[in-house]
Parts: C-alpha cells; structure tokens; sequence
C-alpha cells in the first residue's frame, strides 16, 4: 500500500469516528427515550432501561454503519479538500477514480471491523439486553410467543417462568383431512439435559368415532419440536440473530414447514448491509469534487444527512413492502443496495471524465 493510500485511508478512520462519534450519542438518545416511555412502576424499571440501551450500543453502531460511511467519507475528504491536499494528490496525476479505489478499500476495512462486531459482540449483547427487558416487562405477554409444527403436530408456548422454563403449552394433532385428531394442554413443562420435555399438570382430550375422551395426568414426556436453540433466542426478533443463527434457523423453518420470510429478509439484510456502506462511502466522492473550493463541509454534511435519511427511508419502505406481498428477499434487500452502488460508480466516472 502507498504512501498516499495510508494517508487517505487514516483521513477516512478519522472522519468516521468523527460522525460515529456525532451519531451515536445522538440516537443513544433517542433510544433511551424510547426505553424511558417502557418503565413501570411494578417491574421494567430506569435502571434496567439504561442497561439495555447500553448493550445495544454496538447494535446501534451497526444499524448507522451507512451514516457514518457517508458522513465520515464527506468529513475526511471534505477535510483533505478544504487544505488542498487533494487539489496537490490531484497534480502528481492521481485520478478522482484512483481516489475512489482507495475510499472503497477503506470502506471494506470499516465493512470487516463491523461485521465482526455485529456478530460476535453486538447480536449477544442485543440479545441479552431483550432478554433482560422481556424478563422485567413480562406483564405484557399476550398471545402466544412460540410456535412450532412437525407434520400434523402443532405446538404454542405461552410464556417462559423466570428460570426460562415453559409455560402454558398446547399441543395440536390433526388428521389428514385436517379435523382435530387429539389436543393437549400442559402448565409447565421442564426440560431435561437431554432435550425432552417433561409435561406437568396435563389435560389431554382425543376424538375417535365422534366420542370425546378426556383425560387427566400429572406428566407426561414429549419430543419437541423447536430447533438447537434455546427457548429465550426463539423468542427475539430476527434482526438480532447473528448470520450464523439465523443460517440455521431458517433450515429448521424450511425444514418443518413454517414460513421462514421474515427471518429470510434479516438474513438478507446483514448480507446487503455491506454493498449499502461501500455504495454510501463510494457517494462521499460526488460530495467532494463537486464543490473544491467550497469554504467548509457544514453544506455537504447537511445534504449528506438528508440522502443518508432519504436512502434508510426508502430502504425501509422496500423491506417492508417486500415481507408485505411475500416478494423475493434477494431482491428488495440487494436490489436497493446495487442501484445505489451504481449510481455512486456512474457519478465518480462523469468526476473521473471532467478535465
């Protein structure tokens, strides 16, 4: 790597740790607002809503990741710009597309360095934090939380006790005409080291030949159907799965027959997460040659935040549409990424071309 490639690359680090610095305190903000509006008197209280915000700070790092490519890659080279040393880079023959090689190689360092931390630091730690909330809000628990099926087996959960066991299970057979075979409900449950369940405070009712047979044990064994991860993990959103949980997980989905969209579509979104930040750093280029000789990078960094604002709005509302009408999640979560990319390679050659 060349002198002027490390010189380049430091400004671009320094920029995004100053708009990771700008950002992240702000939407801390924000989330901690949000969490504040959650306290109540009887269990989720203050301190446990600093603590969570707190652990979802590497998440929350993540999430702006395209912000503060963007904004980091104005800042940097906005900087370089406003001393002429990218005007003096420029008169030893280095093109505009030579500059933007070296921002996109400082992109995929910035895309490496959040991708291990999304997931090894920032998916467990958003994890225990929902946990940690689901554990002292657990007043609000209305409808059924899990649910799996095998065949004609279908199972609901109703809620986990504090030791993570389950509670209130309810379990479906069905024929193959689809009429209620047998059903069973248990009040808890407690699982063994070995995987299975042991069913307490059973009621079972069967249907054969148009007679109902009730019947009442204490316990009763039972092969479960949910997947190698614990209950409380089954219970998070998708988008705090690591990509290796929600690899398997969305096997087991497919694998048993249940709608696996959602869980597809955050898988998709960590893995187009990268071409979004490489197509946001690539843009910052556009934003530097436009102007050289502007006085200072206040103007650029607002029209940053707005095509930063307008690109996750956009972004979202795609998503969103896609989960909606069941479209292909290859596509609505790479589709918008590449365009981006796209546009951003389109400008940088029309900069590149100018004499």
């Amino acid at each position: 790597m060349s002198l002027f490639s490390r010189y380049l690359i430091r400004h671009l680090f320094l920029g995004f740790s100053a708009a990771a610095g700008l950002l992240l305190p702000l939407f801390t903000t924000f989330n901690l607002i949000g969490e504040l509006d959650d306290v109540n008197p009887d269990g989720y209280r203050w301190t446990q809503a600093v603590t969570v915000v707190l652990m979802t700070l590497p998440r929350t790092l993540i999430d702006l990741g395209p912000f503060i490519a963007l904004l980091g890659g104005i800042v940097g080279l906005g900087q370089l710009s406003k001393s002429g040393e990218l005007t003096a880079i420029r008169s030893t023959g280095c093109s505009i597309f030579k500059i933007a090689i070296v921002t996109l190689s400082a992109g995929v360092m910035l895309i490496v360095a959040l991708g291990v931390i999304d997931e090894w630091i920032a998916s467990p730690m958003q994890q225990q934090a929902l946990q940690i909330k689901t554990r002292y809000n657990n007043h609000d628990t209305a409808g059924n939380i899990l649910w799996a099926r095998r065949g004609n087996e279908f199972v609901t959960v109703k809620s986990l006790d504090a030791h993570h066991q389950p509670e209130g299970i309810e379990l479906f057979y069905y024929r193959a005409d689809h009429s209620l075979q047998r059903y069973i409900y248990a009040r808890t449950a407690t699982i063994s080291d070995n995987g299975a369940w042991r069913l307490e405070g059973v009621n079972q009712k069967e249907w054969t030949n148009g007679k109902e047979i009730t019947e009442t044990k204490e316990s009763v064994m039972w092969s479960p159907l949910f997947a190698g991860m614990s209950l409380e993990e089954l219970t998070l959103p998708g988008s705090s799965f690591s990509v290796k949980q929600l690899g398997h997980y969305i096997s087991y989905l497919k694998r048993t027959g249940q709608p696996s969209l959602e869980f597809t579509l955050a898988l998709w979104l960590k893995l187009g997460h990268p071409l979004l930040i490489l197509a946001m750093i690539l843009l910052a280029i556009p934003f530097t040659f436009s102007a050289p000789r502007a006085p200072g990078v206040g103007s650029r960094l607002a029209v940053g935040v707005i095509v930063g604002l307008l690109t996750y709005v956009c972004d979202q509302i795609i998503v969103n549409l896609g989960l909606l009408y069941s479209l292909n999640a290859q596509l609505i979560t790479l589709g918008p990424p590449i365009l981006l990319l796209a546009v951003a390679l389109i400008l940088v050659y029309r900069f590149d071309r100018q004499p």
